[in-house]
């Protein structure tokens, strides 16, 4: 196997290029969510509370959601587009859709149940494959991160050397004894 294929045979730079693909296709899809509401959040709130009628939920809860529904749509998907705090905003993503999910199944709106399954699915590949995420300001600044890290620790300073002994030592952990085991 060469270092250009991954376990599936596939070459790992397509698969990044796919994962960048769609993380820009969900991102768009959530931003565009949270932007056509975020202009007339009374009016959604409204609504939602007007479709949630039937629910078991007391109406100051669907409100209290209602307000926080299209800001969070528009802060993770903005986030997800250009791939900045990638695992917190598909986490928080899952959450809402965990949420939204809550409300639509309570009043047996299964049509709707049903399509956010698939949202669930895109989030679930996005975030299990976090590590082809080679697209994004997160991989952006990891190197720059990493580069300045390299760059601090090449300056000479009053503490480069106890510095780099501290860094190169090994660090134990402490394991175990036998007997703790039984």
């Amino acid at each position: 196997m060469t270092a250009s294929r991954t376990y599936a045979g596939l070459k790992v730079g397509d698969v990044a290029i796919a994962y960048l693909l769609l993380r820009i296709l969900i991102g768009v899809n959530y931003f565009n969510h949270g932007f056509t509401r975020i202009f007339n959040i009374p009016g959604f709130v409204e609504d939602t509370v007007k479709t949630l009628e039937g629910s078991y939920f007391p109406e100051f809860l669907v409100r209290i959601n209602s307000f926080l529904v299209p800001p969070v749509e528009l802060i993770v998907g903005i986030l997800i587009t250009i791939g900045l705090f990638t695992r917190g905003s598909l986490i928080a993503t899952f959450i809402l859709m965990i949420i939204l999910k809550l409300g639509v199944t309570s009043i047996q709106n299964w049509g709707a149940a049903t399509s956010m399954i698939s949202y669930g699915l895109v989030l679930f590949i996005l975030l299990a494959g976090a590590g082809f995420n080679t697209y994004s300001l997160d991989q952006w600044l990891n190197r720059n991160r990493k580069s300045a890290t390299l760059d601090d620790q090449a300056k000479p300073g009053m503490f480069s050397f106890a510095t780099q002994f501290w860094a190169k030592r090994p660090h134990r952990r402490r394991l175990p004894s036998v007997t703790s085991f039984r």
